[in-house]
């Protein structure tokens, strides 16, 4: 068996499905896709796949990464294009599909099945429910944002917090979890636009792009203590409590007087 050396390495990562890519030799590619190496690109055999089960999508070639990536253009302009990328060290493939306003995942997965990935992409492009996407394909994972097609800022808000709701759901803290249910149940702290910074709960008065951020960090920590910061690192830690509801009602005292409505921020650029 010849000796395959790596050559180079980068890491990338998007959102909340993220992937690990390291630059390969020929003799890599060659093990993990000698289909896509004699077609040319990842497109061409995604197409091909398509072309075989029936299903219509248009797939494109990425022009700077064509063996590695492929996307597919969506009908609808809430969403961006979908991006199929390969993983490097072995034949497995990842989605990820984003709204067009904040650039948000709605959409991710990994599979090694090309046949559900161009079910996925045909369901995307044509503007399906995000929900039937995961029916029609079952390896897609959704990340619990919904698709706000007017820009709406209190629906993207509260597509937001269900994406919390969903990751807090999903992760292995159920501290954390006690905490996003907390902060949720208080209508002050829901009505604001949320965000997280390294597992720490932050509030905006605008959604994305360009929050403005309100300065209070709630933190949750293991063994079920709560605090409530004035900054990320080393700030004051202005109240500390036991329950995650204590810590979500002391927030709320904490909020300016003056908040309005939580607003738009400005416009994403646009995809190209």
């Amino acid at each position: 068996m010849p000796h395959t050396t790596v050559t180079d390495m980068a890491v990338s990562k998007k959102g909340g499905c993220g992937s690990i890519s390291f630059m390969t030799t020929p003799a890599d590619q060659a093990a993990f896709y000698p289909d896509v190496l004699a077609e040319g690109s990842l497109a061409a055999v995604l197409q091909a796949v398509a072309d075989a089960e029936g299903v219509s999508v248009p797939i494109a070639v990425s022009e700077s990464s064509p063996l590695y990536r492929a996307t597919v253009a969506s009908r609808v302009p809430y969403r961006n294009k979908l991006t199929v990328d390969a993983y490097t060290w072995k034949r497995w493939w990842s989605i990820h599909g984003e709204e067009s306003f904040q650039a948000m995942e709605l959409i991710g997965g990994n599979t090694d099945d090309l046949a559900q990935i161009v079910r996925a992409a045909q369901a995307w492009h044509g503007g399906t429910a995000l929900a039937e996407i995961r029916r029609t394909a079952p390896f897609v994972h959704l990340t619990g944002r919904f698709e706000v097609s007017d820009h709406d800022p209190a629906q993207l808000a509260e597509s937001e917090w269900q994406h919390l709701r969903t990751r807090a759901a999903e992760a292995d803290m159920p501290e954390f979890q006690a905490l996003i249910e907390a902060a949720y149940r208080e209508p002050a702290l829901r009505a604001l636009y949320p965000f997280t910074s390294m597992w720490t709960l932050r509030f905006s008065s605008c959604t994305r792009p360009g929050l403005t951020d309100l300065g209070l960090f709630l933190d949750a920590h293991r063994g079920g203590r709560y605090t409530l910061s004035n900054s990320l690192f080393d700030g004051e830690i202005l109240c500390e409590a036991a329950k995650a509801e204590e810590l979500a009602s002391e927030a709320v005292r904490h909020l300016p007087s003056d908040l309005g409505p939580v607003t738009a921020g400005a416009s994403a650029p646009p995809q190209v």
